[in-house]
């Protein structure tokens, strides 16, 4: 009888030596787009203010004033609480998170972990203090190498109406991450359920990304030009519309004026930028929510 390890590839099966690379975890299905998405301005028209204040190693609260001469103008009140426990390099939990508009609207999450790989996030939003219009709950698995996630959004008992949605992803090489989504709705005797498959790719200095399935696709390209430029592209195309969509942005960092400048067009021709400018750190008088408060004398 014949040696079977004589026949076996040098090195070991393909899963051992996969087992080998330690390959790293591929994050959050939500954050695939992540690179990209940061490039391009969040579109306002006016000026905002936002003044952030730590209150400890634990609160943090910010005010956000947004001055308009075309829309409304309007304050947000956020508030965070960061918990001790670690997880990973960047993550700490507990994590609670509010913010109250002048409007009485509120959009608040918590998330916490569960065990060393499963945590949970809930989700709500309230509309004038009183009506819901969103809430949702996840639990999400995260491995050395893969990601799954269940998410429950809005269920209504009386209405027999509910939005189920599973995440997964997987590392296949340092630098390629394959996965996909599986939505479900049931909403008044009507149901259905659509698949979308995902894959990116990470080099040094750029990211591509594409998500495919039924209803349509969604591809970005991020490139990282040097320490101080950054580019990006999206391409959306519905089937059930009939529309695509593209668009281009950049984002301008100047380290020595403190400013970052965004800028993005898109195919119907909407230029839009946003200038951010960092001012320096506010008096220490302060009050404990980040009111200015008069100084002894």
């Amino acid at each position: 009888m014949g040696n079977v390890l004589a026949v076996s590839p040098p090195g070991g099966s393909w899963w051992t030596r996969r087992r080998r690379a330690a390959l790293p975890n591929p994050g959050s299905f939500d954050e695939l787009h992540r690179s990209c998405k940061e490039v391009f301005p969040q579109q306002m028209e006016g000026m905002k203010l936002i003044i952030n204040k730590t209150l400890s190693s634990h609160l943090q609260v910010s005010h956000q004033i947004h001055m308009s001469t075309i829309g409304l103008s309007s304050y947000h009140f956020n508030a965070k609480y960061i918990g001790d426990a670690l997880a990973g390099a960047s993550e700490t939990f507990p994590l609670l998170i509010g913010d109250l508009d002048n409007a009485g609207s509120l959009n608040a999450q918590a998330a916490c972990l569960l065990a060393e790989c499963i945590r949970s996030k809930a989700v709500f939003q309230t509309h004038h203090h009183s009506k819901f219009l969103t809430w949702q709950v996840d639990v999400e698995y995260r491995g050395d190498d893969c990601t799954g996630t269940l998410t429950l959004g809005n269920p209504d008992i009386l209405n027999e109406s509910v939005i189920l949605v599973t995440h997964f992803l997987q590392s296949i090489t340092p630098r390629l991450v394959l996965g996909g989504e599986l939505v479900y709705h049931q909403r008044m005797a009507e149901e259905g359920a659509i698949l979308t498959l995902a894959g990116k790719y990470s080099a040094q200095d750029w990211v591509a990304t594409l998500n495919i399935g039924y209803g349509g696709a969604h591809a970005s390209y991020y490139h990282r030009a040097n320490e101080q430029i950054r580019l990006g592209v999206e391409f959306e195309a519905n089937t059930r519309l009939q529309e695509t969509s593209f668009a281009f942005g950049y984002h301008l960092d100047v380290p020595k004026a403190n400013m970052v400048f965004k800028g993005t067009v898109d195919s119907s021709w909407c230029v839009g930028g946003v200038l951010e400018k960092r001012l320096p750190p506010l008096p220490p008088h302060l009050g404990p929510w980040g009111f200015y408060e008069p100084l002894e004398k």
